[in-house]
């Protein structure tokens, strides 16, 4: 879909005139350092701003560079990390630094295929690091910009992902692709939820299972233990078992899958954080 050069300038008009008295002052807004900005971005996966605001600062705070991050231990970030979910980011983060301490000699790269090559950096988190660290004049599309452009760009009749990269494309204002992303992300976490594409909508009123009754939480659960102390299998699977009220061969399996995704380890019987 091709878009006239008025319909462009009437959309970026009507954005940035929103922007201009709906902006929000987040942290990571005020520097272009990318190891800051590629924090934010994976704590901002699939995780609201206001629980991301007081962690992402707890984090910088004990971690300020990426060297710091790097030369910590696996388990002393999934303990910062808490409260935060998903911790699978956290070991992401770690991994992430030490790639770019030990192969980028402490330097972000500054193209889109070395960044996506890094742990937890897809396409999209690469493109934002490159438009809000870097200042490229490139798109980077969430699902709250998908969502916006399938809104006013196809009457929220669902596209594919080329196309909704085409428009994206045409719609960022050359030198402003930073002011651009920042007032779109705004606007889509203010406005979206009127909008939804009934896809989503439909997901929403699907019954879902209690948050208790799933996995995550069990292993949620598990890391919550151990970043107070080590215990030992059989401990562990106790105290899980009466907290979740699951069987001891389930408990038992998302321990297995635990450690092969490094998120615990096992030794001398002990299980534990990884050091």
């Amino acid at each position: 879909m091709k878009l006239t050069n008025r319909k462009i300038r009437d959309f970026q008009g009507m954005i940035f005139k929103w922007w201009k008295t709906n902006r929000r002052d987040l942290p990571w807004r005020q520097t272009r350092d990318p190891y800051s900005i590629a924090v934010s971005e994976i704590m901002l996966q699939q995780t609201q701003v206001s629980r991301v605001l007081p962690k992402y600062l707890e984090f910088m705070n004990i971690f300020p560079t990426v060297k710091e991050l790097a030369q910590s231990s696996p388990g002393t970030v999934l303990r910062i990390w808490k409260g935060m979910g998903y911790n699978r980011r956290a070991l992401y983060l770690h991994n992430m630094a030490k790639e770019i301490v030990d192969v980028h000699n402490g330097m972000f790269p500054n193209d889109d295929k070395s960044l996506i090559k890094l742990p937890g950096l897809g396409k999209y988190t690469a493109r934002a690091i490159l438009v809000f660290a870097f200042g490229e004049n490139i798109s980077c599309v969430d699902t709250n910009i998908r969502q916006i452009i399938t809104h006013f760009f196809f009457s929220d009749k669902e596209q594919s992902e080329k196309i909704i990269q085409y428009v994206a494309d045409q719609l960022v204002p050359k030198g402003k692709s930073w002011e651009w992303h920042q007032s779109l992300m705004d606007f889509g976490a203010m406005n979206a939820s009127e909008w939804r594409h009934p896809k989503y909508r439909r997901r929403a009123k699907k019954k879902t299972i209690p948050f208790k009754e799933t996995d995550r939480f069990i292993r949620g659960k598990i890391i919550d233990c151990l970043r107070v102390r080590q215990y030992t299998n059989s401990e562990l699977v106790k105290i899980i078992t009466a907290l979740c009220e699951k069987p001891v061969e389930k408990i038992q399996n998302i321990l297995e899958r635990l450690k092969k995704e490094d998120l615990i380890e096992e030794h001398n019987k002990m299980i534990s954080l990884p050091k």
